[in-house]
């Protein structure tokens, strides 16, 4: 007599879906709620006043910034650092509490970050005085949720983005593609002028996925014929290896993090499904893929390389219900 196979108890998507919305964590229940359930909600600015939210403001700089602890002086200055760590709270309190410019610590942050902008319409420190296409992107990104889709500054960004292109149709960390190590494009006096893109040189997934969530969050430009043929290569290269070392394996695909930082399989989901993008089999293949790393009670076998908060996994499922969601395919 033939063996029964083992009951799949994995949770369904509904069961999933309600297990998001019931949990305790306030914030992760009401974006179930209003995205996943089409619940009437009250206004996001609800979670505004949750403590976690309160205890990220109440560090805030004056000049609108966080302070990075533990700058190294020999990678990048403090005031650089900061940078990177005032893109880390801003990513946090927008992803994680709806924080838009009404809100006067929100609208300072933005403030700091756009007095990192050059006159070339690029954000530049995070690499030193090199380009850093990778940040450019996801910086915008944030503040284009935050309600600066309309603000100029956002749009000489975006002129920027499209000049620093790849000739593929995406993009890439200029340095890297000019074969110069980190280390000695920091030199100033070795390369006292930024590093311009070989742009004959192959695209990178992670500099390109970290682009389009700029074009993907804006309302006009997500579905732009530049964006588009941008996301035509991006999808060629999903599960694949980067052309660059910096995250070459693709192993990272599968290492993630809430807020979104780097590229990986459930921001490039995110990105093409808030650019409507059809569902073409690799994008089927990667959702069945993350369907098969679900744990029992619905959490993905996924590496999180970033945090330390407890509901990181559930933060991650919910990203990819929402993507799913957006598809109108179950998870």
């Amino acid at each position: 007599m033939a063996r029964s196979r083992p009951k799949d108890r994995r949770p369904r998507s509904a069961d999933l879906t309600a297990r998001l919305a019931a949990l305790e964590n306030p914030a992760i229940a009401y974006f179930a709620r209003r995205d996943l359930l089409d619940e009437d909600a009250e206004p996001v600015s609800a979670l505004w006043e949750l403590k976690e939210a309160r205890r990220i403001v109440a560090r805030q700089n004056l000049d609108g910034s966080w302070r990075y602890p533990g700058a190294q002086a020999r990678i990048r200055s403090q005031e650089n650092y900061d940078q990177i760590e005032t893109f880390r709270q801003v990513a946090i309190l927008v992803e994680m509490f709806g924080f838009a410019r009404e809100h006067p610590a929100l609208a300072r942050a933005a403030e700091y970050l756009f007095s990192c902008q050059t006159r070339e319409g690029d954000f530049r420190g995070i690499y030193g005085h090199q380009y850093a296409t990778t940040y450019v992107g996801a910086i915008m990104e944030l503040l284009i949720k935050a309600g600066y889709a309309d603000d100029p500054r956002v749009a000489k960004g975006f002129t920027w983005l499209l000049s620093a292109r790849q000739d593929d149709g995406g993009w890439a960390v200029p340095l890297r593609t000019a074969r110069v190590p980190y280390s000695e494009s920091v030199d100033v006096d070795r390369y006292p002028t930024p590093i311009v893109p070989v742009t004959s040189r192959p695209s990178s997934h992670l500099a390109t996925g970290m682009v389009l969530r700029a074009f993907a969050a804006h309302p006009s430009l997500r579905k732009s014929g530049e964006a588009r043929r941008a996301a035509t290569w991006f999808v060629s290269r999903l599960y694949r290896r980067d052309a660059y070392p910096d995250r070459g394996d693709p192993a990272y695909w599968e290492r993630v993090s809430f807020p979104f930082w780097f590229t990986d399989i459930v921001t490039a989901l995110d990105t093409l499904s808030r650019m409507e993008w059809g569902m073409e089999p690799a994008i089927a293949s990667a959702i069945d893929r993350l369907r098969r790393r679900r744990r029992q009670d619905g959490t993905l076998l996924l590496k999180i390389v970033r945090g330390k908060l407890p509901d990181l996994p559930w933060w991650i499922c919910l990203a990819v219900c929402r993507s799913c969601r957006r598809w109108g395919v179950r998870f």
